[in-house]
C-alpha cells in the first residue's frame, strides 16, 4: 500500500509546499501554517526553552526527540504538566550512521519518522536547504537567535549532509522527492531520490 508523506523543513525552499494529499509533517515551526499537520518536529534545548517561556508558540501535536526528552524528564519536570496534551509522541531513534543528536538535525528526525514509524513510502521534502547550498537560514532564526556565520555553517553542513546519504540509503523501496530552487545536490543521491525545481 502506499502511502504518501509530506515534510516541511524550515528553509526558504519550504514555500514550494502546496497544500496536497497525504500525511503532513512539519519542523519546529514552520514558515507557514500547515492544514491536517500530523505532527512537529521539535529536537532542541532552546525550542524547549522558547516554549516554556512563552516567547514560542508551537501549535498541534509534537514528535519530540532526545534532547527534548531530557529537557522534560531531567531538567524541567513541570513542562510536561504545562504542556503535556501536545506532546504526540517522543521519538528517540538515533541511527549508527549518526554519531549523536546534536549531528541529527530536527530535518533528518522528521524525515526518518515519516519512512519508520508513518512507513511512508513516497516522501516530498521542502525546505532542506542546507543539501544543496551553505544555507542554514531557517525562519526559526526569526524567533531563536542561531550562529549562522560560515565557520558554523561548514561545521553542520559538514555534519549533516552525511546522515542523508545514510537515511536515504536506510530506505531503499521509499521513493523520496526534493524540492530546491535549483538541483545540483552537494551530496551523492541514490537512485531513490528525485530532485524537482518546479512544484
Amino acid at each position: 500500500m502506499s502511502r504518501v508523506v509530506h515534510v516541511i523543513g524550515n528553509g526558504s525552499s519550504a514555500h514550494m509546499y502546496k497544500p496536497s494529499k497525504g500525511v503532513k509533517i512539519t519542523c519546529n515551526l514552520p514558515p507557514f501554517p500547515v492544514e491536517n499537520a500530523y505532527g512537529t518536529c521539535i529536537v532542541d534545548f532552546k525550542m524547549m526553552l522558547a516554549i516554556n517561556e512563552g516567547s514560542v508558540i508551537v501549535p498541534g501535536d509534537w514528535i519530540c526527540g532526545a534532547r527534548p526528552h531530557h529537557y522534560m524528564n531531567n531538567m524541567n519536570p513541570s513542562f510536561k504538566m504545562k504542556f503535556g496534551t501536545h506532546i504526540k509522541e517522543f521519538y528517540l531513534v538515533l541511527p549508527k550512521y549518526c554519531k549523536n543528536y546534536t549531528d541529527w538535525s530536527c530535518g533528518h528526525l522528521a524525515t526518518h519518522y515519516a519512512c519508520n514509524k508513518v512507513e511512508g513510502t513516497e516522501v516530498h521534502m521542502y525546505g532542506f536547504n542546507s543539501i544543496f547550498d551553505y544555507d542554514l537560514k531557517s525562519c526559526t532564526d526569526f524567533y531563536l537567535q542561531s550562529d549562522r556565520g560560515d565557520v558554523n555553517n561548514v561545521r553542520l553542513t559538514g555534519n549533516w549532509r552525511p546522515v542523508w546519504t545514510d537515511l536515504f540509503n536506510e530506505f531503499p523501496d521509499t521513493r523520496f522527492v526534493m524540492y530546491h530552487h535549483h538541483d545540483q545536490a552537494k551530496i551523492k543521491l541514490p537512485k531513490n531520490v528525485e530532485i524537482r525545481t518546479k512544484t
